[in-house]
């Protein structure tokens, strides 16, 4: 499997929610990839903690037979669609598609694709959802379940539940 998380803190181009945002960004990603499950969706306050808008995000299940380097593709034109601008590190953004983990396999090629997503252990946004879609999974470098690596955050990072799939 491959799992996709999904983000938004900022309104879209026509003043809409960053969770109508991430549900728009679903019927995109169903253009080019199939979607097998989506998790709920949760708000979280940004890490680094700053005075930005809190996020709305979750993850989804996905099969395609895109390389992961087609899928990063597909996810940044996505972003880009959406009116997504990288301008510095950890900005607000009206939609971040990040591929956390593609089919278990390992993958580096500097400053274009690192898999699995290389912050992913330190996120509640990420691990939390992904636990409601697959809780026996296990990170393949650090060889540690989700219950582990919630555990294991050294940040507590303010995380609520906000709606079911």
């Amino acid at each position: 499997m491959i799992y996709i998380g999904i983000g938004s803190n900022l309104n879209g181009k026509k003043n809409e929610t960053p969770l109508h945002n991430c549900k728009k960004a679903l019927v995109e990603l169903k253009k080019g990839v199939s979607i097998s499950n989506i998790s709920s969706w949760y708000k979280s306050e940004p890490i680094p903690v700053s005075n930005q808008p809190w996020y709305i995000n979750g993850v989804v299940e996905i099969s395609t037979n895109k390389s992961s380097i087609d899928l990063l593709e597909f996810i940044l034109n996505i972003e880009e669609f959406f009116g997504r601008m990288r301008k510095k590190k950890n900005e607000a953004r009206i939609l971040d598609l990040d591929i956390i983990d593609y089919k278990k396999k390992i993958f580096y090629k500097k400053n274009k694709l690192i898999i699995p997503h290389p912050r992913m252990h330190q996120r509640s946004f990420v691990l939390q959802p992904l636990q409601e879609l697959n809780p026996k999974w296990i990170h393949p470098i650090k060889k540690k379940g989700l219950k582990e690596l919630i555990s294991n955050l050294n940040n507590k990072q303010k995380i609520f539940k906000i709606s079911k799939k």
